[in-house]
């Protein structure tokens, strides 16, 4: 499962000739606290970014506290689960594009902070559900990651805890993005694929301790719904 990540940067978004992120954000994202960039394709075919709440916020949500344990989605269950089946019948799929993301590891019975990045130093797309929601008077867009088992996978089924099953993200392949964005279809087993082994390296990538302040102050805790 995927609780935090560093989004893409600009120069990445350059290099690949994505459309200009015109707004700011973190260099660290973590559920309902911090706002993401989404790349979707609109009605008219084009591609475009929104700042997102990452924690799919549901239209019937009352508030943004769902969003702590909204992050993350399997995408067997998008379709029938509360949370996420309005969103998913209707196909708003994007991608989170990631300069790498994080998942904890357990080394010598203790959690750690690993860092999954391309060797290539290119972003890493992963498929993404997204929803807009109002709450009072404010309209709330936001997203959750999909995910699929990882239990054979030589690099994710390293991380979470030795009771926890093995979960990753879905990662969309750069020459079947334009595919993802523009699809309406139930079935995404084309795109449920363990993401090339060689292509990656993993590193232990502590927090600062300014993060483990927010951290502690947030206390998500992850729930499969």
């Amino acid at each position: 499962m995927c609780a935090n990540f560093k989004p893409i940067t600009t120069e990445q978004v350059k290099s690949l000739g994505l459309p200009h992120i015109d707004f700011d954000y973190q260099d660290d994202i973590y559920p309902c606290a911090t706002l993401a960039p989404l790349l979707f394709q609109t009605k008219l075919g084009d591609w475009q970014w929104r700042e997102v709440v990452f924690g799919l916020v549901p239209k019937w949500a009352q508030d943004l506290k769902i969003a702590r344990h909204t992050y993350n989605a399997r995408y067997e269950t998008i379709y029938s689960k509360p949370s996420f089946k309005d969103a998913a019948n209707k196909f708003q799929f994007g991608v989170i594009a990631v300069d790498q993301f994080y998942e904890t590891k357990m080394v010598d019975g203790k959690a750690q902070r690993w860092a999954v990045k391309r060797k290539d130093g290119k972003p890493t797309f992963i498929a993404a559900l997204y929803q807009i929601a109002k709450i009072k008077d404010d309209i709330i867009r936001s997203c959750a990651l999909l995910t699929m088992t990882a239990n054979e996978h030589p690099i994710m089924s390293q991380f979470h805890s030795y009771k926890d099953e093995k979960r990753s993200v879905i990662v969309i392949p750069e020459q079947l993005l334009g595919q993802w964005l523009a699809h309406r279809r139930v079935n995404l087993q084309d795109f449920v694929k363990d993401f090339p082994v060689n292509e990656f390296q993993i590193f232990h990538a502590p927090r600062p301790e300014n993060e483990k302040e927010t951290l502690k102050s947030l206390s998500p805790q992850q729930t499969l719904f």
